[in-house]
């Protein structure tokens, strides 16, 4: 799937070299997957998934060696956003900024629209 201004997803350089990083330790082909599902303690929260499988509809984000997949369905959620890999006291975690999220966990991981 090509980027328009519609399904936009940004992936910083560091969330970039962290996946490379990630999947250089898998097979060959090895891509992440990022989907939106329902759960979290806000509603709907981020599942991360090596794959070897790229689907025809997928939103394909290739950076720095590194290779993100977005579905179509968690596109809807997840438009606009950026994909950022961040060290802080409470250690290192890959992080959404999602412009659609009208409150999140204070994890990061779940949100709500």
């Amino acid at each position: 799937m090509t980027q328009t201004p519609e399904n936009t997803v940004g992936l910083t350089d560091k969330a970039a070299k962290r996946v490379a990083q990630i999947l250089e330790t898998e097979t060959n082909g090895s891509m992440l997957r990022i989907s939106v599902e329902g759960g979290g303690c806000s509603g709907f929260q981020y599942k991360y998934d090596i794959v070897k499988e790229q689907e025809d509809d997928d939103l394909v984000l290739a950076k720095l060696g590194a290779t993100v997949l977005i579905d179509r369905i968690s596109l809807q959620y997840m438009a606009g956003s950026q994909i950022d890999f961040v060290t802080d006291l409470m250690g290192q975690s890959f992080q959404i900024s999602n412009p659609q999220a009208a409150a999140g966990c204070g994890c990061g991981t779940s949100f709500s629209i």
